[in-house]
């Protein structure tokens, strides 16, 4: 017999609304999960069980009342879905995953929170990021590595990599994350999931935690494609100072319906070559490109092969906006050796930076931006390009805590894909379409013209049903 964490997020909101399924009781079998698994899965760092059963208890009672009152309720009404803990949530703990702020409290939700209460969600807890959500692993001081249950010796990622862990091993249905460089698109890679990153806009940041470089963003990680499409929906709209705002959908239209919607013939133009110097595309990788050129196909739509130029002149600029960024949480002096050393080691580097280097770096983003639309964009529909160089890696692998400056390379080169897309501002996803023999999730990624996520769902969604994923279960399930 099927078990609640069997249904997709969709599946669980229609029997909420249909009256079979109430929000209490999903919420405790969720709860329950999480007691059992997530020492194992490091997916939470904090758990909001009291505040779970509050909002499901609301949202029960609301069920009943829009039941007697011909209302519609949101679509993902009385489902749980966690807030990775990079973002504030009032009243509730927000560590950004860091020791210099686990004890910290924000009294203000950021506005994605706001429009996940508002569409009557549940929150099961904080999902555990690395330390502001700087490198693609998920280790910090706080809890246990988030690890991709495929292989529990390898990590989920980063920075969403809680969020990844939790959705991929039947701890939440659904999960809200954020993208700064890779951060959805690389633990949905390493965890077998369907994840957005947005257009820049698309989902309104702050009113706290604004990124003034355009490059993060909160997005979606789910299992299926329309699950995915109908969080967007919830998450998404701008609210008045928002810095960007990406183009709306047509009226009544929605980013879910588009999933049941087929995208027609489109141009592809794949990019198979890392666009980093030095970095090679490990064999699987590959197969995972070439695999998806050749379903492409199958299903009618042209794909097109070029290379990239290969230099270090983004990766120069990413590495300048990074390390920036890294200095815009405040620490105080006598709290700094609570961080871990690769995050000490880009808030020294991000202090050297001029102002007007960081200004060529975020100029750079923007040429790059326009080159894209009108080189690519312009013959072009769809940009496939592997999501990541290797496979799932090992936890620990990736950190260098004697040697961070190489610890950074090193990311560059597991990660040189992912950052385009948010350097451009254009919504980009990770298609779980490739497993190799030793059964780790391989994602090809897929970026389309700003604000079109529309094409992107109904292509997902088009491969989705040639080559269905959603079926396959790690042992931890």
């Amino acid at each position: 017999m099927a078990e609640l964490h069997d249904l997709t997020a969709v599946e669980q909101a229609q029997e909420i609304r249909k009256g079979t399924l109430s929000p209490t009781e999903l919420t405790e079998h969720y709860l329950s999960r999480i007691d059992r698994l997530n020492e194992t899965i490091g997916a939470f760092i904090t758990v909001t069980a009291a505040i779970a059963r509050k909002q499901a208890a609301d949202a029960e009672a609301e069920v009943l009342a829009a039941r007697r009152e011909g209302r519609e309720l949101s679509p993902l009404h009385g489902v749980p879905v966690p807030v990775k803990d990079l973002n504030f949530t009032a009243g509730v703990r927000t560590t950004l995953g860091s020791a210099a702020y686990a004890d910290h409290v924000p009294d203000s939700d950021d506005h994605v929170v706001v429009k996940l209460r508002e569409a009557g969600t549940i929150l099961l807890g904080k999902t555990n990021t690395p330390e502001f959500g700087l490198p693609c692993y998920t280790e910090n001081r706080l809890a246990p590595p988030a690890r991709t249950p495929w292989d529990l010796d390898r990590s989920a990622g980063g920075s969403s990599g809680g969020a990844a862990a939790a959705v991929s091993s039947g701890l939440a249905p659904i999960a809200h994350a954020s993208d700064g460089g890779g951060s959805i698109r690389i633990p949905a890679s390493v965890c077998g999931l369907f994840g957005i990153k947005p257009s820049r806009g698309r989902v309104s940041p702050g009113p706290v935690t604004h990124d003034v470089t355009g490059l993060s963003t909160s997005g979606p990680l789910a299992r299926t494609v329309a699950d995915a499409a109908t969080l967007l929906d919830v998450m998404s709209g701008t609210v008045p100072g928002a810095p960007y705002a990406a183009p709306s959908l047509p009226p009544g239209e929605t980013f879910a319906s588009y999933a049941a919607r087929e995208p027609g013939a489109l141009r592809v133009v794949g990019l198979p070559q890392p666009p980093v110097p030095g970095v090679e595309l490990h064999a699987d990788v590959r197969a995972a490109y070439d695999g998806t050129v050749a379903l492409l196909r199958e299903l009618g739509h042209v794909v097109d092969e070029i290379e990239l130029p290969v230099d270090d002149a983004l990766l120069t600029a990413f590495t300048r906006v990074w390390s920036v960024m890294s200095t815009s949480y405040p620490v105080a002096p006598e709290q700094e050796d609570l961080l871990i050393p690769l995050t000490r080691h880009l808030r020294a580097e991000g202090a050297k930076v001029s102002g007007p280097e960081f200004a060529e770096s975020l100029y750079a983003f923007r040429a790059l931006g326009e080159l894209v639309a009108a080189a690519l964009h312009s013959s072009y529909d769809v940009i496939l390009t592997p999501t990541l160089a290797q496979p799932p890696a090992l936890v620990g692998a990736l950190r260098n805590d004697d040697d961070p400056a190489a610890e950074f390379a090193g990311l560059a080169a597991f990660t040189p894909f992912t950052p385009i897309f948010n350097a451009t501002g254009q919504p980009s996803v990770n298609v779980p379409l490739h497993w190799t023999e030793a059964g780790l999730p391989i994602g090809v990624m897929f970026g389309a013209r700003y604000g079109d996520e529309a094409t992107l769902i109904s292509l997902s969604a088009q491969l989705e049903a040639a080559r269905p994923w959603a079926g396959r279960r790690p042992s931890l399930w």
